[in-house]
């Protein structure tokens, strides 16, 4: 895929300093730019490599003024930073509009689908599944029976969705997700022997969630385990059956919440979070990462630390953990002390 620097100028409402029939088909760093490469400078640090750079176009703040000579050719546009990143999202929306079904795949007569669907090879689509306009499922996917998933829903390479699963619009997930598996359900019978609990509900997901690669949704034992609006999940996080995340949270990776949690919007959880199950975590939380959550939470609370402390306690007592050896020192020096007298 290859764009002319008049193209691009066209697309960022930008002006061509150079030659504007200089093609490109890949992005790099300005201080690794190569024939062929687009680039940006948007920060002054890095002003030295617009004249070293091999890059074949640079896109520079209309204020730029070269201080030597330079091989790269310019295009101009207000803010740089925001003209790369609006290109960075033209190029993945061009790269990632596919259509159509690829071959070979399996598709039940009872699934639907809308327009501009893309089917990628060996994908899997169970009974009475409902599929949206403009999603994109890609190979090796699994979509079992009853699954419903809105419109312009993106889900990548090797992603299982089990069966009853509802994914709103505008979601994203990533390859190795699974929604919908098992939860951990056993009851110990007399002898000691876990006997399995059937898991009979379901996940929902709503609109404009991202899912990162490798995390994993349980199905709710009854009912339904829920993901809200919004929601941003980093790759390898655990979140057991009946669990609530509520609308704009956002959770980075291999963070682990136990069943039947309920969590509020607007909260920030760090990674390698663990959270016990049967509790309430209320709106606007900040967790740090490695803490670990085994009471109810109130709106607005800052965490950290195993078990979790507030985030200020938690800070001045870390300074006297620190000095701790020193305090146990002085302290039996004055033991001694008194001994002696």
């Amino acid at each position: 895929m290859k764009f002319t620097a008049t193209q691009i100028a066209g697309i960022l409402e930008g002006e061509v300093d150079g030659n504007g029939d200089v093609e490109v088909s890949k992005l790099a760093k300005i201080e690794e730019g190569t024939e062929g490469s687009l680039t940006f400078l948007a920060n002054p640090k890095y002003t030295q490599f617009i004249y070293s750079t091999e890059a074949s176009i640079t896109i520079v703040n209309k204020d730029f003024v070269a201080e030597n000579n330079i091989d790269t050719t310019l295009i101009r546009v207000e803010d740089a930073y925001k003209a790369f990143s609006k290109l960075l999202e033209y190029y993945n929306q061009v790269k990632m509009n596919k259509t159509g079904i690829e071959q070979p795949v399996s598709v039940s007569e009872s699934a639907s689908y809308g327009d501009g669907i893309y089917l990628g090879a060996f994908s899997y689509l169970g009974d009475n599944v409902n599929i949206g306009e403009n999603a994109k499922i890609y190979p090796n996917v699994y979509i079992g029976d009853n699954v419903t998933i809105g419109d312009n829903v993106v889900v990548f390479a090797g992603a299982k969705i089990y069966s009853e699963t509802v994914i709103g619009n505008n979601c994203v997930i990533h390859s190795g997700v699974i929604v919908g598996a098992d939860g951990f359900g056993f009851s110990p019978n007399e002898k000691g022997e876990f006997i399995k609990v059937p898991q009979t509900g379901n996940v929902i997901i709503e609109d404009n969630v991202d899912i990162g690669a490798g995390t994993t949704i349980d199905r709710a034992t009854l009912g339904s385990t829920v993901i809200k609006k919004g929601v941003k999940l980093d790759n390898q996080i655990q979140i057991a059956h009946n669990v609530e995340i509520g609308e704009n949270t956002v959770i980075a990776a291999q963070t682990g919440i136990a069943g039947s949690t309920k969590i509020g919007k607007n909260c920030m959880i760090g990674g390698q979070v663990g959270i016990v199950g049967h509790i309430t975590i209320g709106n606007n939380v900040r967790i740090q990462a490695q803490s670990g959550i085994g009471r109810n939470v109130k709106d607005g609370e800052v965490l950290q630390g195993s078990p979790a402390l507030n985030y200020g306690d938690y800070n001045k007592s870390y300074v006297h953990f620190k000095n701790l050896p020193k305090i146990i020192e002085r302290f039996n020096t004055f033991e001694k002390n008194l001994k002696n007298e």
